[in-house]
């Protein structure tokens, strides 16, 4: 199983990519890659970067 990136900017690209091209929800890709999703949410915000529902991605 791939992995996600540990580096935050890339661990947002990476998301974002997914959700675009594999991953219909966060909840989707957060079950596929067995992570928390409240914890990557907070992973990124530390990082700066706010989750957008509407258009699901991280900026």
């Amino acid at each position: 199983m791939e992995m996600m990136p540990k580096d935050p900017v890339m661990l947002m690209s990476f998301v974002n990519m997914k959700l675009r091209d594999e991953f219909r929800t966060l909840e989707d890709l957060c079950a596929y890659y067995g992570k928390d999703e409240t914890e990557l949410k907070a992973q990124l915000e530390a990082a700066g970067f706010e989750w957008i529902p509407g258009i699901r991605q991280f900026r």
